[in-house]
């Protein structure tokens, strides 16, 4: 699982109404914080970097995950778009060419 990245493109979990929406990506996180091992990394990006950002229903997941050693990394020209820059509560702000450099070094990629 170490080598494996999982991408979060959207403010929730697939393409249900946001309601829904938000209950996997929480019931996801949660079961993901959970575990032992967690993936590598964990990229956002477009709407996903609301996800971690101030009023996130996921934060505290997100900070568990992120102590047991997973790398959150956050797209700084989404954040920059929305204007959420300095609401980013987890997680380091990188550019494309490293979201695509872990991807590409990934043994696994998971889009949720």
């Amino acid at each position: 699982m170490r080598s494996t990245v999982i991408v979060f493109s959207n403010n929730g979990m697939g393409s249900a109404p946001q309601e829904l929406s938000n209950t996997l990506i929480t019931n996801y996180l949660k079961l993901l914080a959970e575990e032992q091992q967690v993936p590598q990394t964990l990229l956002f990006y477009a709407e996903g970097i609301k996800l971690v950002c101030e009023e996130s229903p996921v934060i505290g997941y997100l900070q568990q995950i992120e102590l047991k050693g997973a790398k959150l990394i956050v797209c700084k020209t989404c954040l920059n778009f929305f204007g959420l820059s300095a609401q980013q509560v987890v997680g380091q702000a990188g550019t494309m060419a490293d979201i695509l450099t872990l991807q590409l070094e990934a043994k696994k990629v998971i889009n949720v």
